[in-house]
């Protein structure tokens, strides 16, 4: 299981961090990661129906020069949240399904490159075959060849997800991821937390990685077109080579609009509303393994003490 469910990070990393309150994660299988000013947290819910909760340290790789300047720091704290989320998302298969078992090398060498692949393929190589049937039967020019790219990579990416959510083990990670959302946002907001007053709150978060990656496929229209025309290898390879300078737009278009207030909430509300197909309601179990989790990454207790195995 762990296995198959391994690239969701990609897809449920938070992809920045509030200035004011430091603090991010992702959904895990039968859990949540959270990243706190000091530490990580990870809890999940085991066989046994005991809350397991784990932490250890967190230095952001953003933290020094040159990976704090902008462009460079949304490359890096991607890079980080896939390090840190491979980690967590083998730890917490171990924890919910009751195993020792542990991901070797080799395995993880094959996991990463089976996901690379598959982005490839899915992301750049279909919408890039899709986009060059349209110039040929239509007579599309560049300008017009690149938005009809973009909007390929788009629908491919949004059928690709809600495909994935129909698998009943994939729901039960977006109701995690759900959990999640509803704790940083009742967090943020200086509510009381508690299950009763956290689920109140939406499961819509704008620093969302969902939000991110809609907004990489709107960037990437933009920057692809700086590769010009060549073969299909050509432009796969250049699309390769220009998807860090892609990242590094989106994460800084992110960054803004969770501190533009109203505004920014405009700009990405169409972003926003792909979390809709990316989270569903949790119950309270889950808000409460949330809850524990952002709990030990800030190191310290929230709410009433909850149900928890060191």
């Amino acid at each position: 299981m762990k296995k198959i469910l391994m690239p969701l990070f990609l897809l449920l990393a938070e992809g920045a961090e509030d200035r004011r309150i430091p603090v991010g994660g992702q959904a895990v299988i039968e859990g949540v990661l959270m990243k706190g000013p000091a530490q990580w947290g990870l809890s999940v819910r085991n066989p046994d129906g005991m809350i397991e909760t784990e932490t250890w340290s967190s230095r952001p790789w953003t933290s020094s020069m040159p990976w704090k300047l902008p462009l460079i720091r949304g490359v890096v704290t991607m890079i980080e949240m896939m390090t840190v989320g491979f980690r967590a998302l083998d730890r917490s298969a171990q924890i919910a399904v009751g195993e020792e078992e542990k991901i070797t090398a080799k395995e993880m060498f094959v996991t990463v490159a089976v996901a690379i692949l598959a982005v490839v393929g899915l992301f750049i190589a279909l919408p890039l075959w899709l986009s060059d049937l349209a110039v040929r039967a239509w007579g599309i020019g560049p300008l017009g060849k690149n938005i009809l790219e973009g909007c390929a990579r788009g629908i491919v990416f949004i059928a690709y997800v809600a495909g994935i959510g129909m698998w009943s083990e994939i729901r039960r990670v977006f109701r995690y991821h759900g959990a999640e959302h509803k704790t940083i946002n009742a967090y943020e907001a200086g509510a009381e937390m508690t299950v009763a007053g956290i689920r109140n709150y939406s499961r819509i978060h704008p620093r969302c990685g969902t939000s991110f990656l809609l907004i990489v496929v709107a960037v990437s229209i933009v920057v692809f077109s700086l590769a010009g025309h060549g073969s299909i290898l050509w432009r796969i390879g250049s699309r390769i080579v220009l998807l860090p300078l892609v990242m590094g737009i989106s994460y800084e278009i992110i960054k803004g609009a969770s501190c533009a207030g109203v505004l920014g909430r405009i700009l990405m509300a169409p972003a926003m509303s792909f979390q809709y197909i990316t989270t569903r309601e949790p119950d309270e179990s889950q808000i409460e393994v949330a809850l524990a989790s952002l709990e030990a990454a800030l190191g310290k207790k929230l709410g009433p003490v909850s149900e928890a195995v060191e």
